[in-house]
């Protein structure tokens, strides 16, 4: 019987263990409060729009899924990068959102979101401009910011 506690005891710490590794591995959304990376608005479509509308800006759109790998390696790898951020940060209205959740459910929905991660230029009404699916390095992303902010209406 003691034995049998101890297993029980060892599989807990263990799946508390996964669990809380899992949650410091989770990638990072680069907020507007944050320095480093893009200044993503997060999972808030409207206001998004609406900042666009005043700036009179195009918007940049990473739609993904908490799961997915290789949205998980942009946001570790590509969208802190400086030379990416300073880019997208200065021509665009930048937003995150989680296809799972929230306006994001919406989002996918009404733009045919189909891989992940997804990302879309679209003018300051939400009229999509180009996009891009899957991963792609920081070199193709700013090639990828470049072509829509040439093709945007505003500049």
């Amino acid at each position: 019987m003691r034995y049998y506690t101890y297993l029980l005891l060892g599989a807990i710490l263990c799946l508390g263990a996964i669990a809380f590794t899992n949650k410091k591995a989770s990638p990072t959304i680069y907020s507007a409060t944050s320095s480093k990376g893009i200044h993503f608005i997060e999972g808030e479509w409207k206001k998004a729009l609406a900042k666009a509308k005043l700036e009179k800006k195009a918007i940049f759109v990473d739609a993904y899924a908490t799961w997915c790998g290789p949205c998980k390696r942009m946001q570790q790898d590509v969208f802190p990068n400086p030379a990416v951020a300073e880019f997208f940060n200065k021509n665009f209205i930048n937003i995150t959102l989680d296809v799972e959740k929230g306006e994001g459910i919406a989002f996918a929905q009404a733009y045919g979101v189909e891989v992940l991660p997804t990302l879309f230029i679209t003018d300051y009404n939400g009229k999509p401009i180009t996009y891009a699916k899957g991963y792609i390095p920081a070199d193709q992303l700013l090639k990828f910011g470049e072509f829509g902010k040439s093709k945007a209406p505003i500049h």
